[in-house]
């Protein structure tokens, strides 16, 4: 009986200290060990790149498509309007918000505010009819098939903006040891890769063909994207990001003017530098 007593009496006193070195431990690990739980939000700005594509245009008495037609973004540049709440939708930003369902995964939803400016006086290729041809300034070429887009025919921009609104499921990873990094509770680095999905809703600014001027905001088609980026978090809660993003577009409903029956559609390629901050925790 006291050889078993005795047993008892050793394995409670080792349990119990395996049970307080474990506590240790786990008080000890660093809160950025885990995200499985946190929300995280940033916001920051980009710029973009933008392939060239055919956009065609359709109207009760015209329905023409232009090729290979030139476009780019519009910077504002470092600017007190990015964090100037009044004025936060004229630079172009990128917002996200999102969850942590592991310490690998999470979901976000977002709005990529791009700007795409069509150029101006570009030369492209033209096929289909307008009326009252060479009264608005263009200059035809090439046996009919070219155009110069002068404003008086055409100026198309979705620069309030071109809104791709989206949804990620990204995946995380640590790679603070390669950069010697021991307290990641101060500063750890993160590589980020992710794919998205949405949906585009710009505001176009269009004038076709001398007809009134039109600007509002219309839910015009799709988009998808992959990205792949660096994250580094301060003191656990405060992080950097920068982002390579590319991705598809298809709008075929873009609203050119008050009426209905004027459209466009287009689609193209997209390429997105980002730089956001951002703050990241557990409710």
């Amino acid at each position: 009986m006291k050889n078993i007593l005795l047993a008892i009496s050793i394995l409670g006193i080792a349990s119990f200290h395996t049970l307080n070195a474990q506590e240790i431990i786990t008080k000890s690990e660093p809160y950025t060990a885990h995200d499985k739980g946190k929300f995280f939000i940033s916001w920051g700005g980009n710029r973009e790149k933008y392939s060239k594509s055919d956009i065609t245009f359709k109207g009760t008495d015209y329905n023409f498509t232009l090729t290979d037609v030139s476009a780019h973004d519009k910077p504002k540049g470092w600017h007190i309007d990015y964090v100037n709440p009044s004025k936060m939708t004229i630079p172009q930003t990128n917002f996200k918000m999102g969850y942590f369902i592991s310490d690998h995964y999470s979901i976000a939803i977002g709005v990529d505010h791009m700007k795409y400016v069509m150029t101006q006086n570009q030369v492209a290729n033209i096929q289909g009819y307008y009326p009252n041809s060479g009264t608005y300034d263009e200059t035809i070429m090439g046996n009919q098939n070219q155009i110069v887009l002068t404003e008086k025919f055409l100026t198309f921009e979705h620069t309030d903006g071109l809104n791709y609104v989206n949804t990620e499921f990204s995946r995380h990873d640590d790679i603070s040891k390669l950069f010697k990094i021991q307290n990641t509770d101060k500063v750890q680095i993160k590589l980020n890769e992710g794919v998205g999905f949405g949906i585009l809703y710009p505001k176009t600014n269009a004038k076709v063909l001398g007809k009134e001027r039109h600007d509002d905001f219309h839910v015009s088609g799709f988009g998808t994207s992959l990205k792949a980026g660096i994250t580094i978090t301060f003191f656990k809660h405060l992080y950097l990001q920068g982002e390579l993003k590319g991705g598809y577009i298809n709008m075929n409903d873009i609203q050119t003017t008050a009426s209905a029956t004027d459209t466009a559609s287009q689609d193209f390629f997209f390429f997105q530098r980002i730089l956001a901050l951002g703050g990241i925790f557990r409710i």
